[in-house]
């Protein structure tokens, strides 16, 4: 079926290129079956220039070698009306040959995904054979070229002044149920095989409800709100959800929105123009236009300055954003999965948050599950991690945990969670040997202190009456603090230092002293 397309502008700041084949013919005599075009005709690629929503930033024109010349008069025309104009000479001699026409076509396809990524396609079907007109359909219908068709209506069906002399041809296709089924079916198989290979470990009953949970909201295309204390994997739970979305195939793009002050929060989301600001030396797109077509993870949303909570509330609404510093709207196609640590629904109350995006936030809420609350994956969990720190060595030594340090670790309140877990681990590959015993575990965990502090009791040591020196104490309360730190703010010694109110190179001192892995200054 094709259908007048409701709208045919682009917005005015995207970049727009036309793919067409030539209308000028070709050298010598004209194919027979061709009628002479009349004088007034000026042929449908400059018709399509003459509509005022036809403006173009660079405009391919394909030609058989014997239309070069002709076809090189046509471009010529282009110049003045689109800034970039390149003749693209298809070697094929019969024009009519769907065979040589679509091997030819195949290096131009992947020259354009190459050169105009970003950029909005059209390509013209009014123009070349019809061969070639239908290898355009095949081509866009079958997603290899993203672009959009378009038809100029020939001059002989519009008489007079005509409101609309170019329309969208858009293609029904889902009307056959042979291709409902197959795309369920692929759909179904690609998920199966993705769940396979999920990232988020664990056998317990809140991970196989998260799963599950996950399973149900990455079908739709609802905003996602995923809520969990720092270091349970709120990250990993939005991956999966783009994984096992109709978006897989499109970018996931993750930003932090609590590492950054207002005005450079507001690029980073939104981009800006060149000149926005000192140091803006030209233009940059921002996370929203990278993620274009496929997620954007904006963790620690709670941490959003009131202003940039109204302009995100903004593009979220209208699906189009202002680049800092830029007049034209931008138009954005993406599905957003946000993040916190923080209450925002008492954030709300107390209006530090704004409601209306709160709403607009939680399409739906998935919870991760502290990892206290499923011990009985910390041993697979472990597993996973030294699995992953022989990968990293290249093989080599293989490390196991006696069945004493295995009760301590699942007995222990992970206030870091997964993340502190992990980066314990990854301490046993620096100053452990083939055997992981108690007295080789972070002394917090010996002593039980992550589960006394996550529950707000006494630790393990002092429930069973067991004392400990002042410097025991003081040391161990260090240690937690530290690692619970370096678990909240990534590794980043820098972050981790101001948190902690200490000076960076006390903190590293600290850490050798306490056997704690050291992180870096990325991210």
């Amino acid at each position: 079926m094709v259908e007048d397309a409701p709208e045919l502008m682009h917005p005015a700041s995207v970049r727009r290129a036309l793919l067409t084949w030539s209308d000028a013919g070709v050298t010598g005599p004209s194919p027979s079956h061709h009628s002479p075009r009349p004088a007034s005709d000026r042929g449908p690629v400059l018709r399509l220039l003459d509509q005022d929503e036809s403006r173009y930033d660079v405009a391919w024109v394909l030609s058989i070698p014997a239309g070069e010349p002709p076809a090189r008069s046509l471009c010529r025309s282009l110049e003045a009306r689109v800034p970039a104009v390149e003749l693209v000479l298809v070697d094929v001699d019969d024009p009519s040959d769907y065979a040589r026409l679509f091997l030819a076509l195949g290096p131009l396809v992947a020259r354009a995904k190459a050169e105009l990524s970003g950029v909005a396609i059209d390509v013209l079907l009014s123009s070349g054979t019809p061969q070639a007109q239908t290898l355009w359909v095949i081509l866009v219908q079958a997603g290899l070229l993203p672009a959009r068709m378009l038809q100029v209506i020939p001059p002989a069906f519009v008489p007079v002044p005509h409101p609309r002399a170019v329309r969208e041809v858009r293609l029904d296709v889902e009307g056959f149920p042979e291709i409902r089924a197959l795309r369920d079916e692929l759909a179904r198989l690609r998920a199966e095989s993705r769940a396979a290979a999920s990232p988020l470990v664990g056998q317990s009953a809140p991970m196989i409800e998260l799963r599950s949970r996950i399973a149900r909201v990455a079908a739709s295309d609802a905003p996602v709100l995923v809520l969990g204390e720092t270091g349970t994997g709120k990250e990993l739970a939005a991956r999966e959800i783009h994984a096992r979305s109709p978006r897989a195939e499109g970018p996931f793009v993750a930003e932090n929105c609590g590492v950054f002050t207002e005005g450079v929060l507001a690029s980073e989301l939104f981009g800006h123009e060149a000149g926005a600001f000192t140091g803006a030396g030209k233009r940059r797109r921002g996370v929203f236009e990278q993620a274009h077509g496929g997620t954007l993870f904006l963790d620690e949303v709670g941490e959003l300055h009131p202003r940039v909570q109204a302009a995100l509330l903004r593009v979220l609404q209208e699906g189009a954003l202002r680049r800092v510093g830029g007049e034209g709207r931008v138009s954005v196609d993406v599905r957003v999965v946000a993040a916190t640590h923080r209450d925002l629904a008492a954030m709300v109350k107390g209006g530090a948050f704004r409601e209306d995006l709160y709403y607009r936030l939680r399409g739906a809420t998935i919870e991760v599950p502290p990892l206290r609350a499923r011990g009985e994956d910390v041993d697979l969990l472990v597993e996973t991690f030294l699995a992953e720190l022989r990968a990293r060595r290249g093989g080599g030594r293989r490390q196991r945990v006696t069945r004493e340090a295995m009760r301590a670790l699942a007995s222990y309140g992970w206030p870091g969670n997964v993340r502190e877990l992990r980066a314990e681990v990854m301490r046993w590959g620096v100053f452990c040997d083939e055997v992981i015993d108690v007295g080789d575990l972070a002394p917090e965990i010996k002593a039980g202190e992550g589960e006394g502090a996550a529950k707000g009791g006494p630790s393990t040591t002092e429930r069973a009456g067991g004392t400990r020196t002042l410097r025991e104490v003081v040391e161990g309360a260090e240690r937690s603090a530290i690692a619970r730190a370096l678990a909240a703010e990534g590794g980043n010694l820098s972050r981790t230092a101001r948190a902690l109110g200490i000076d960076r190179n006390t903190l590293k001192r600290k850490m050798r002293g306490f056997g704690i892995a050291g992180g870096g200054d990325e991210g």
